[in-house]
């Protein structure tokens, strides 16, 4: 607009009545398309965003394709569900398996104490007297001290450092006796005692091992029915992200379409002026 109105004369501008106004008009188209144009940049991004967003989803359900057939059509009537109800069942998930968890622990500490009562095991009950015996090579050999004193003191700990899983106290009781007959040869009493004592802890493990398998099953399907609800969420959310950005830019759209009809005419007023100048 600013080009034609420059290559109008002064004079001629006086002489057909073109105000000076027009600059001010033009000023005005300018700023228009310019906030336009800012739009277009914002819009620009969120496409990006949008198209990111649909690449990554996707790459997910691709390297989940196998065996997914059964779960789309599970999934298909499921409803999406609210931030709010979400951190509500994820509260009320994490509650009842710690609950679920207290109580295998409390099974496991039944076998611990079973153990801990056996005739041989006053050798493991506390930490070894590494100075007082003179095992000058202890902690050369054993690289993880542990006994039974220590594994009572961390299943009974009410601080949040204590056990989160029985499998953590297994694998703590098991390096009791490990470390016992690594550290001492196998024909002496110590090492014969601690491989006693491990034999028959896991054959009791093994009576209590299947109630463990079936609740860390059970928290892997609860952690991906979460993790699906998530997936929900934010697919609902991207959903309506793409529908306010198909309505901005239908909205950007009309404006320019506007503004293309707006300079249209304005030209032409401008050239059939010009021709009237030359006329007269």
């Amino acid at each position: 607009m600013e080009q034609v109105m420059a290559s109008i004369p002064d004079f001629e501008i006086a002489e057909t009545g073109i105000s000076k106004d027009n600059s001010a008009e033009a000023e005005q188209f300018k700023i228009r398309v310019d906030e336009i144009f800012q739009k277009v940049d914002e819009l620009e991004q969120k496409v990006n965003e949008v198209e990111q967003f649909n690449l990554n989803s996707s790459k997910k359900q691709q390297s989940s394709s196998k065996g997914s057939s059964m779960g789309k059509e599970r999934d298909k009537g499921r409803q999406v569900p609210s931030i709010k109800k979400q951190q509500q069942d994820a509260s009320r998930r994490e509650a009842a398996a710690a609950k679920r968890m207290q109580e295998l622990m409390r099974q496991f500490g039944t076998i611990v104490r079973q153990i801990t009562q056996h005739k041989w095991a006053w050798p493991f009950m506390q930490p070894v007297d590494v100075k007082g015996l003179g095992l000058h090579d202890y902690y050369e050999i054993i690289e993880k001290p542990m006994d039974f004193s220590t594994i009572k003191n961390q299943m009974e700990a009410k601080d949040g450092t204590g056990y989160k899983n029985v499998r953590d106290i297994c694998a703590d009781v098991r390096l009791v006796f490990n470390n016992a007959m690594k550290y001492n040869d196998e024909g002496s009493d110590v090492h014969l005692m601690a491989k006693t004592l491990l034999e028959k802890f896991e054959e009791k493990w093994q009576l209590l091992l299947p109630k463990v398998t079936e609740e860390e099953r059970r928290r892997d399907e609860e952690e991906a029915e979460a993790q699906l609800d998530m997936q929900l969420v934010r697919e609902a959310a991207h959903a309506k992200v793409v529908r306010d950005l198909c309505n901005e830019l239908y909205e950007v759209d009309t404006h320019l379409e506007h503004l293309r009809e707006t300079v249209v005419q304005k030209c032409r007023l401008v050239l059939d002026l010009k021709r009237f100048c030359y006329l007269v």
